[in-house]
């Protein structure tokens, strides 16, 4: 049995149009149930969805809940999925895939995830490979963030790339076969029951950004492997729900909140101390990049005022963070 979930924030066409790319796949395979979850959109998203789904017929598999507030993306999944993750035994599902409301599931691809965690017992999560609409592959398998890969992504100096290329964020994404890597994106991220079981659910305290990296960086330490699937092949619109990474608005100002999630993410695996030194590092990097970028007459890419908001939010904040809101199920 498989539960796919969805928290939609004021995406109710997307959503929809996800909905009938999963209804043939999800009625052939039997057993699957989608839950989308409106994190407090505060316009119509609930009554188009229940209208979209009663219009197509979707009823037999697919409900619409109205989750009251927006508690940010580790919230809306965690309200999805922990009803049925507490069922009676016979009833729990085995398989859940978290799904982006920006996604559009080409035929196959659940099939492909579920075949792959059937046959790999020890794969405790996978991802898809994950597609522009033209057909582009985008990166989605990745290693652990930490000190290296900080400098790597700040410098951006060919020689030093190349020595620190066993550290680099963007894992090889072999497009033949499936790759364990440390982590995947997780606009369509398939999770094991057990997962679930070991480590509780998605840490709250995360609102938008990092959660899933998190997650899958507690279960390693759980001792769960992941891996990237190619064969299933998932369409992204990247970040049209959040404008934070859309392609076609790279110097948007990234949040507040980026920058708070991300520091949560490095003092809870990395430690304040090291946390304040990967900050530095990567900043200092990241200026001489902006120097070396303007003598080189190249295009600025780069996000506004990162350099400021990087040392105001995260070199200069509190390390202390607020707890852990991490829902467990009941044993």
């Amino acid at each position: 049995m498989l539960l796919i979930a969805i928290v939609n924030y004021r995406s109710a066409g997307m959503v929809a149009d996800l909905l009938d790319t999963l209804a043939d796949e999800v009625r052939g395979l039997g057993g699957v149930r989608v839950r989308v979850g409106d994190n407090g959109s505060g316009d119509d998203s609930v009554a188009r969805l229940r209208a979209h789904v009663q219009a197509r017929g979707y009823q037999d598999f697919a409900e619409i809940l109205d989750l009251g507030h927006n508690g940010g993306f580790a919230f809306g999944n965690n309200r999805l999925i922990e009803g049925p993750l507490s069922a009676p035994a016979d009833a729990r599902p085995r398989y859940v895939l978290l799904l982006n409301p920006d996604t559009l599931v080409r035929p196959g691809a659940i099939r492909a995830l579920l075949e792959f965690m059937q046959a790999r017992p020890e794969a405790g999560l996978a991802g898809s490979r994950l597609i522009d609409p033209d057909g582009s592959v985008q990166v989605s398998a990745f290693r652990f963030q930490g000190l290296f890969s900080e400098l790597d992504d700040g410098l951006r100096l060919g020689l030093v790339s190349r020595l620190l290329s066993r550290w680099k964020v963007t894992a090889p994404q072999p497009l033949d076969r499936p790759t364990r890597c440390d982590w995947v994106a997780g606009a369509s991220l398939i999770v094991r029951r057990e997962v679930f079981e070991r480590i509780g659910l998605m840490d709250e305290a995360y609102f938008l950004y990092f959660e899933e990296e998190d997650f899958i960086k507690r279960a390693a330490d759980a001792g769960f492997s992941c891996w990237y699937v190619p064969d299933s092949i998932v369409v992204h619109l990247v970040g049209q729900t959040s404008g934070v990474t859309n392609k076609q608005d790279q110097n948007r100002r990234k949040p507040k909140f980026w920058f708070e999630t991300r520091q949560r993410y490095f003092v809870r695996h990395h430690g304040a101390f090291k946390s304040f030194w990967i900050d530095a590092l990567h900043l200092s990097a990241f200026l001489l990049w902006r120097l070396r970028r303007r003598l080189q007459g190249k295009p600025d890419t780069d996000p506004e005022r990162y350099a400021g908001d990087l040392l105001r939010h995260n070199l200069l904040a509190s390390r202390r963070l607020a707890p852990a809101r991490i829902p467990r199920l009941p044993s």
